[in-house]
This record gives C-alpha cells, structure tokens and sequence, in this order.
C-alpha cells in the first residue's frame, strides 16, 4: 500500500471550520482549533470547489501541526442517468483532490452514488469504471492524497460498508471513509453497539490489512434516522450515537488517522469525542 502521509495518532477534526470562526477566514479557523486542543479540519466543498488561492497558500503553509481533509461536493453521483452529470461528477472529486493535494492534505471523501433503481452489482461496477478514471487523472497528475467513498446514510444511496471495502481493494489510491453515523441511520438503528463497531473494524482488517485502520478517516455525529434511513445531524447528547463504545472501539483495534465530526455543533462535540477517548 501506498503511505503518501504519515499518521501517528487518532486526530479529532471539525466538518468545516469551526462554527465559532463567523464570517473568518482560515487564519481565524486554525487558531480557533488551536485554542481548543483540536487536531485539524475538514474542508467542506458543499455547492463547488471553491477556494482562493489565498487561503489555499495559507492551509499550505500552516497544515504541519494540522491534519486537513476535504470532502467533495454534495452534487456527486456517478451512477447518474445522464452523462453531463456523470463527467462532472468525475471533475469534482478530480477537483476536491488536486486541491487536498495542494494544501498537503491527507484525503478526501465524497458520496460516490445512488442506485437510481438498479442492482447493487451494476452500480459497484459503474462506481469502479468512473473511480478508475479518476485514478487515472489523479497519477498522470502525480496527486498523492487518498480518496475515499464515504459509506452514506440512505439505502437509496450506494455505500454500505461493505461495498466501500470491496472497492477499496480494486485500487491502490482507495481507502474507506467510514461514517459510522452513516451505518447506524442506514441500518435503522443498527451498529450502535460495541461489538458492532469492532464488527465493522474488523472486517476492515481482515479485508485490506492493519495498514487501512492505521490510516483511517471517519465522521461521527449525532444522528436522526427513520426506517428509510438518515434523516439529519443531531448533537451527539441529542440523539442515541453510542460514541462511547465507538471510541472504545476504535482504541481497542489501533485505529490511527481522522476523526471528523460532523454534528450541528461541531467543536463542541469535537472536543467531547477527543477528551473521552484520551479518558479511555
């Protein structure tokens, strides 16, 4: 496997910057994560890669004590019944990676597709013929950053976790996202107990090796589900996220890498993730 960044702990992250930035820029953000002992940030790319070349020079300059990752547009399927939104699906997870690669990024993630009413197997193999193409781009571009299918929260949406696994082994470059908030809303209220958490870690070790839960990247937030699955971020108190045997989890096997929050109050929650697993 490829090692294009080197992680020596689990770090804790906030879904964007932190909410007490305001209108701030980057600066204000990474001092802001300074103060609460935070590890780093996801950028969040939601309607577009945008960002100025100002704040990408700065992120460039300043991820040395900071782990940074980015998450792609939210306008992604590449399982799309049009093929204008297929190509542009592909351009914005190229995008989201060539800027991760600028500002020495460790990875990024995005929702890959939605069955859009066809079998699970079409769909795994259209979502690898699209991400081998990305590949593709990304070497001849001499990208180095690991890009990463998120397992999403709708059974309408392609990315239980163990299609991210299966997908992860066809390519070098790919690892899993696991929003372990995701597979709890997916499942209907499932995966929320210790020895499903170590189910889910397990199955990653023994599928791509120690080496994918050294090199780990997830998101963790409260969660609203229905029997359709997600329905929206809550605050981790707010709702019945066993963070708690998550964490113990993911101390027990090792797990190095990115801890994303992503509920509506993300530092809040991102320090009561850090500060209960350094309790552990």
């Amino acid at each position: 496997m490829q090692n294009f960044y080197k992680i020596d702990k689990l770090n804790f992250l906030t879904a964007g910057m932190p909410l007490a930035t305001g209108k701030g820029s980057y600066p204000e953000a990474f001092q802001i994560l300074d103060n609460l002992n935070l590890d780093g940030m996801e950028m969040e790319f939601v309607h577009g890669v945008r960002i100025t070349d100002k704040s990408k020079e700065f992120i460039k300059n300043n991820s040395q004590n900071k782990v940074i990752t980015a998450h792609g547009p939210f306008y992604i399927n590449l399982n799309s019944k049009e093929d204008e939104k297929i190509e542009a699906s592909v351009q914005r997870i190229v995008d989201t990676a060539m800027v991760a690669n600028e500002v020495g990024a460790y990875s990024i993630t995005f929702h890959a597709a939605f069955y859009m009413g066809k079998d699970k197997e079409t769909v795994y193999n259209q979502v690898k013929t699209q991400l081998s193409r990305i590949i593709d781009i990304l070497e001849k571009e001499k990208i180095k950053v690991w890009v990463r299918p998120e397992t999403t929260g709708k059974p309408t949406q392609w990315g239980d976790f163990e299609e991210i696994i299966k997908l992860s082994k066809e390519f070098e470059m790919v690892l899993p996202c696991i929003d372990f908030s995701h597979i709890h809303a997916r499942t209907a209220g499932k995966y929320n107990t210790y020895d499903e958490f170590a189910h889910v870690l397990d199955r990653i070790g023994k599928e791509l090796g120690t080496f994918a839960l050294e090199n780990f990247h997830a998101h963790i937030a409260g969660i609203e589900y229905t029997e359709k699955g997600e329905r929206q971020h809550l605050i981790l108190e707010e709702s019945d996220m066993n963070y708690k045997d998550l964490l113990k989890a993911l101390k027990d096997f090792g797990v190095k890498g990115a801890v994303v929050c992503e509920s509506p109050n993300i530092e809040d929650d991102a320090q009561i993730l850090k500060e209960y697993y350094y309790s552990l």
